[in-house]
């Protein structure tokens, strides 16, 4: 598993909160801490003002409050909460597998599972609302998936296909092929 772990561990950036326009990056890698911030303002006291970096090593960032303290600021208390599990070795390899391999591991949970999962975090809510899962969704759930469906799908998606009952799709299908042929006349 230890190979999942690329050099950069963690990665984000943001804007200090308004008025300021500051922008900040935070870097973890397997060994340090990186924190860097480019001071933006018009004011002219300011304006030769070079970007500046700090590096600590995680045990430095794991005792560094006011640092800490910066990165809540702008990046939010999450955040600092899940670098701080990252600078004591604590990864999250879920997040670190692909997406293909997600989809197939979301294909084997019920409906309801799904539904929670999408509420742990942005990337999970992307795959269990993703056309891909939704596609083999429907395609494990019918016994047949004509090309009219398909040509359906791209219009409205998979996961409306999949909760349309059977009467409204058909109708759907059905006004679809009329246009198509009113269409070609």
């Amino acid at each position: 598993m230890a190979s999942l772990i690329g050099e950069t561990v963690f990665e984000s950036n943001g804007q200090a909160p308004a008025p300021s326009k500051d922008f900040y990056q935070l870097v973890i890698t397997k060994k340090e801490v990186i924190w860097r911030f480019w001071k933006i303002s018009l004011r002219s006291e300011f304006r030769n003002t070079n970007p500046g970096e700090l590096r600590e090593t995680h045990k430095e960032y794991l005792d560094d409050s006011s640092l800490q303290a910066q990165i809540a600021t702008v990046l939010g208390a999450n955040i600092v909460s899940y670098t701080l599990n990252l600078c004591r070795g604590n990864f999250d390899y879920l997040e670190r597998l692909p997406d293909a391999l997600l989809l197939y591991l979301i294909l084997y949970l019920d409906l309801e599972d799904v539904a929670q999962l999408s509420q742990t975090s942005r990337r999970f809510e992307k795959l269990c609302s993703s056309d891909a899962l939704w596609e083999r969704i429907v395609e494990n759930s019918c016994d047949t998936i004509t090309p009219e469906m398909r040509a359906l799908s791209k219009e409205v998606g998979w996961k409306q296909i999949f909760f349309t009952n059977k009467l409204q799709l058909q109708m759907q299908i059905r006004r679809r092929r009329q246009t198509s042929e009113n269409l070609v006349v």
